[in-house]
């Protein structure tokens, strides 16, 4: 599938492109609001500002996607491949990132709040600025991962690892400001 059989498709009303492979396709600004890309292939996708809120993009590999400002508010990334990919100010407000594989990811000033990224993988992960207020992180990998400036208010930390993470200036307790615990 091309990107104009994508736009048309989706503008007829259909939703379900599972397993499309778009890998390295340029689709900035688009919208895919609702739509399923279950295992889709998006290896080095150019997502830019994209709206893929409440998308189903479980299982899809993603890795090196450029997302940056892309909504994604809502959607369902359970068990993707976002390593290397760039999520920087994207929003991801309520999304699923359950087992999400998302190592050397950059999420500088992403929008993480209430986010589901249980064990997921951020080892290395680049979250400086990065809001994960109420985001759960149980048995998260954030090894390496740079957390500088982050706000982790209310977050569940619970078996997560933070070897060698870096969280110098982390908002960490929302009773005491600027606290590193």
């Amino acid at each position: 599938m091309n990107v104009e059989e994508l736009k048309q498709r989706y503008a007829a009303g259909e939703r379900d492109f599972s397993i499309a492979d778009l890998k390295g396709a340029v689709l900035e600004g688009i919208n895919l609001s609702g739509a399923v890309l279950h295992g889709a292939m998006l290896d080095g996708a150019n997502l830019q500002r994209a709206n893929l809120s409440q998308a189903d993009l479980s299982g899809a590999t993603l890795k090196g996607a450029n997302l940056t400002q892309a909504d994604l508010s809502s959607a369902n990334l359970n068990d993707a491949i976002l390593d290397e990919a760039i999520l920087e100010e994207a929003i991801l407000d309520h999304t699923l990132l359950n087992q999400a594989d998302l190592k050397a990811a950059d999420l500088q000033k992403a929008a993480l709040s209430e986010a589901d990224l249980s064990e997921a993988d951020l080892t290395g992960a680049n979250l400086v600025e990065a809001d994960l207020s109420q985001a759960d992180l149980e048995t998260a990998d954030l090894h390496e991962a740079n957390l500088r400036r982050a706000v982790l208010e209310d977050a569940n930390l619970s078996g997560a690892n933070l070897a060698e993470a870096m969280v110098e200036g982390t908002l960490l307790d929302d009773e005491n400001p600027g606290s590193t615990r």
